[in-house]
Protein backbone atom coordinates (compact mmCIF):
# COMPACT_ATOMS: atom_id res chain seq x y z
CA UNK A 1 0.00 0.00 0.00
CA UNK A 2 1.33 3.51 -0.42
CA UNK A 3 3.04 4.85 2.43
CA UNK A 4 5.94 7.07 2.79
CA UNK A 5 8.68 4.56 2.53
CA UNK A 6 6.98 3.23 -0.51
CA UNK A 7 6.78 6.46 -2.13
CA UNK A 8 10.20 7.30 -1.76
CA UNK A 9 11.51 3.63 -2.34
CA UNK A 10 9.46 3.71 -5.81
CA UNK A 11 10.46 7.27 -6.23
CA UNK A 12 14.54 6.36 -6.08
CA UNK A 13 13.63 3.26 -8.64
CA UNK A 14 12.86 5.45 -11.40
CA UNK A 15 16.20 6.48 -11.32
CA UNK A 16 16.10 9.85 -14.04
CA UNK A 17 12.72 10.72 -12.67
CA UNK A 18 13.93 11.40 -9.53
CA UNK A 19 16.89 13.87 -10.19
CA UNK A 20 14.80 15.45 -13.62
CA UNK A 21 11.35 15.46 -12.26
CA UNK A 22 8.73 15.38 -10.09
CA UNK A 23 8.48 12.68 -7.17
CA UNK A 24 6.12 11.71 -4.50
CA UNK A 25 8.30 13.70 -1.37
CA UNK A 26 5.48 14.12 0.79
CA UNK A 27 2.76 11.95 1.72
CA UNK A 28 -0.52 13.38 3.27
CA UNK A 29 -2.21 11.32 6.64
CA UNK A 30 -5.16 9.25 5.55
CA UNK A 31 -4.68 9.17 1.61
CA UNK A 32 -6.16 6.58 -0.72
CA UNK A 33 -3.56 3.73 -0.55
CA UNK A 34 -2.55 2.70 -4.12
CA UNK A 35 -0.63 -0.62 -4.26
CA UNK A 36 3.68 0.16 -4.46
CA UNK A 37 3.80 -2.19 -7.91
CA UNK A 38 1.36 -0.30 -9.64
CA UNK A 39 2.49 3.19 -8.47
CA UNK A 40 5.84 1.97 -9.60
CA UNK A 41 4.82 1.15 -12.99
CA UNK A 42 2.64 4.53 -13.30
CA UNK A 43 5.87 6.93 -12.08
CA UNK A 44 8.02 4.28 -14.99
CA UNK A 45 5.18 5.58 -17.27
CA UNK A 46 5.66 9.11 -16.85
CA UNK A 47 9.37 9.11 -16.87
CA UNK A 48 9.21 7.45 -20.07
CA UNK A 49 7.10 9.02 -21.77
CA UNK A 50 7.36 12.76 -20.74
CA UNK A 51 8.36 14.05 -24.59
CA UNK A 52 4.63 13.77 -24.82
CA UNK A 53 3.29 15.21 -21.75
CA UNK A 54 3.32 19.00 -21.04
CA UNK A 55 2.43 18.66 -17.36
CA UNK A 56 3.83 16.59 -14.89
CA UNK A 57 2.36 18.02 -11.84
CA UNK A 58 -0.60 15.82 -11.93
CA UNK A 59 -1.30 12.17 -12.95
CA UNK A 60 -4.16 9.77 -12.94
CA UNK A 61 -3.80 5.57 -12.16
CA UNK A 62 -6.96 3.56 -12.85
CA UNK A 63 -6.05 0.45 -10.46
CA UNK A 64 -8.01 -2.29 -12.39
CA UNK A 65 -7.21 -5.02 -10.20
CA UNK A 66 -9.84 -3.86 -7.90
CA UNK A 67 -13.71 -4.34 -8.74
CA UNK A 68 -16.04 -1.27 -9.49
CA UNK A 69 -17.27 -0.78 -6.58
CA UNK A 70 -13.75 0.34 -5.57
CA UNK A 71 -12.97 3.67 -6.14
CA UNK A 72 -10.49 2.52 -8.21
CA UNK A 73 -9.44 5.90 -10.14
CA UNK A 74 -6.43 8.24 -8.62
CA UNK A 75 -5.12 11.09 -9.16
CA UNK A 76 -1.81 12.02 -7.64
CA UNK A 77 -0.30 15.12 -6.88
CA UNK A 78 3.28 14.62 -7.87
CA UNK A 79 5.19 17.42 -6.14
CA UNK A 80 3.19 16.75 -2.42
CA UNK A 81 1.56 13.12 -2.84
CA UNK A 82 -1.81 14.11 -2.35
CA UNK A 83 -4.06 11.51 -3.62
CA UNK A 84 -7.76 11.34 -4.38
CA UNK A 85 -9.92 8.55 -5.65
CA UNK A 86 -12.64 8.07 -7.70
CA UNK A 87 -15.16 5.18 -8.76
CA UNK A 88 -14.79 4.52 -12.41
CA UNK A 89 -16.61 1.66 -14.92
CA UNK A 90 -14.44 -0.87 -17.33
CA UNK A 91 -15.42 -1.76 -20.43
CA UNK A 92 -17.66 -4.30 -21.18
CA UNK A 93 -15.60 -6.95 -23.31
CA UNK A 94 -12.84 -6.69 -20.59
CA UNK A 95 -16.06 -8.55 -18.21
CA UNK A 96 -18.66 -10.38 -20.58
CA UNK A 97 -20.07 -11.92 -17.38
CA UNK A 98 -20.32 -8.63 -15.43
CA UNK A 99 -19.29 -9.82 -12.36
CA UNK A 100 -18.05 -6.21 -11.54
CA UNK A 101 -13.87 -7.28 -12.39
CA UNK A 102 -11.83 -6.32 -15.46
CA UNK A 103 -10.67 -10.15 -16.57
CA UNK A 104 -8.77 -8.96 -19.78
CA UNK A 105 -7.57 -6.27 -21.43
CA UNK A 106 -7.51 -5.69 -25.44
CA UNK A 107 -6.90 -2.69 -27.68
CA UNK A 108 -8.79 -4.41 -30.10
CA UNK A 109 -11.78 -2.28 -32.27
CA UNK A 110 -14.96 -3.41 -31.53
CA UNK A 111 -13.52 -5.63 -28.48
CA UNK A 112 -15.78 -3.20 -26.33
CA UNK A 113 -12.69 -3.67 -23.89
CA UNK A 114 -10.72 -1.71 -21.31
CA UNK A 115 -6.89 -1.31 -22.50
CA UNK A 116 -4.03 -0.72 -20.28
CA UNK A 117 -1.20 1.19 -20.97
CA UNK A 118 0.08 4.64 -20.53
CA UNK A 119 -2.49 7.40 -22.15
CA UNK A 120 -1.32 11.41 -22.69
CA UNK A 121 -4.93 13.55 -22.32
CA UNK A 122 -6.46 15.97 -24.88
CA UNK A 123 -8.50 18.38 -24.96
CA UNK A 124 -12.04 18.12 -23.42
CA UNK A 125 -15.20 18.68 -25.48
CA UNK A 126 -18.50 17.95 -25.83
CA UNK A 127 -19.65 14.38 -26.89
CA UNK A 128 -22.61 11.66 -26.98
CA UNK A 129 -21.94 11.62 -23.00
CA UNK A 130 -21.71 16.00 -22.53
CA UNK A 131 -18.37 16.96 -21.37
CA UNK A 132 -15.49 14.50 -22.01
CA UNK A 133 -11.34 13.56 -22.44
CA UNK A 134 -10.09 12.50 -25.51
CA UNK A 135 -7.31 9.91 -24.91
CA UNK A 136 -4.04 9.37 -27.10
CA UNK A 137 -2.94 5.43 -26.32
CA UNK A 138 1.00 5.61 -26.21
CA UNK A 139 1.89 1.87 -25.69
CA UNK A 140 1.33 -1.01 -27.54
CA UNK A 141 -1.68 -2.68 -25.86
CA UNK A 142 -3.47 0.89 -26.39
CA UNK A 143 -2.58 1.86 -29.80
CA UNK A 144 -5.98 2.07 -30.78
CA UNK A 145 -8.20 4.32 -28.28
CA UNK A 146 -8.09 7.23 -30.91
CA UNK A 147 -9.67 5.11 -33.65
CA UNK A 148 -11.71 2.98 -30.95
CA UNK A 149 -12.70 6.83 -29.06
CA UNK A 150 -12.01 5.42 -26.02
CA UNK A 151 -12.24 8.94 -23.51
CA UNK A 152 -12.86 10.02 -20.45
CA UNK A 153 -16.42 10.52 -20.04
CA UNK A 154 -19.22 10.75 -17.24
CA UNK A 155 -22.28 8.33 -17.65
CA UNK A 156 -25.30 7.13 -15.17
CA UNK A 157 -24.04 3.27 -15.10
CA UNK A 158 -21.48 4.94 -13.25
CA UNK A 159 -22.90 6.96 -10.56
CA UNK A 160 -22.67 5.46 -6.96
CA UNK A 161 -26.27 4.73 -6.03
CA UNK A 162 -25.40 1.74 -8.89
CA UNK A 163 -23.17 0.07 -5.77
CA UNK A 164 -26.15 0.49 -3.84
CA UNK A 165 -28.29 -1.12 -5.82
CA UNK A 166 -26.36 -3.52 -7.65
CA UNK A 167 -22.79 -3.87 -5.73
CA UNK A 168 -20.93 -2.85 -9.08
CA UNK A 169 -21.11 -0.26 -11.47
CA UNK A 170 -22.62 -0.64 -14.99
CA UNK A 171 -20.35 -1.22 -18.34
CA UNK A 172 -18.68 1.47 -20.80
CA UNK A 173 -17.67 0.20 -24.16
CA UNK A 174 -14.28 0.73 -23.42
CA UNK A 175 -14.10 4.17 -21.96
CA UNK A 176 -13.42 5.57 -18.22
CA UNK A 177 -16.90 6.33 -17.01
CA UNK A 178 -17.06 8.19 -14.16
CA UNK A 179 -19.84 9.63 -11.75
CA UNK A 180 -20.68 13.44 -13.19
CA UNK A 181 -19.57 14.85 -9.54
CA UNK A 182 -16.52 12.71 -10.43
CA UNK A 183 -15.85 13.72 -13.73
CA UNK A 184 -15.73 17.36 -12.84
CA UNK A 185 -13.01 16.87 -10.37
CA UNK A 186 -10.83 14.83 -13.28
CA UNK A 187 -11.25 17.34 -15.50
CA UNK A 188 -10.57 20.26 -13.31
CA UNK A 189 -7.91 18.51 -11.57
CA UNK A 190 -5.93 16.14 -14.61
CA UNK A 191 -6.91 18.09 -17.95
CA UNK A 192 -4.84 18.21 -21.34
CA UNK A 193 -1.43 17.38 -21.57
CA UNK A 194 -1.26 14.67 -18.40
CA UNK A 195 -0.12 10.87 -17.98
CA UNK A 196 -2.93 8.43 -17.79
CA UNK A 197 -2.17 4.88 -16.60
CA UNK A 198 -4.54 2.02 -16.43
CA UNK A 199 -3.07 -1.38 -15.61
CA UNK A 200 -3.83 -3.88 -13.41
CA UNK A 201 -1.18 -6.23 -10.48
Amino acid sequence: MLTRRNLIQTGAAAGVLTAAGPVFATVLPNQPQIAPGLLARAQAALNQKRQFLSHTDVMGIADYSQPSRDARFYLVHTASGMVTSYHVAHGRGSDPAHSGYLNYFSNEPGSQASSAGAYVTGDVYYGKYGRSLRLKGLDHSNSNAEWRAIVVHAARYAEPDMIGQFGKLGRSEGCFALSQLSLQYVLQQLGPGRLLYSDKV
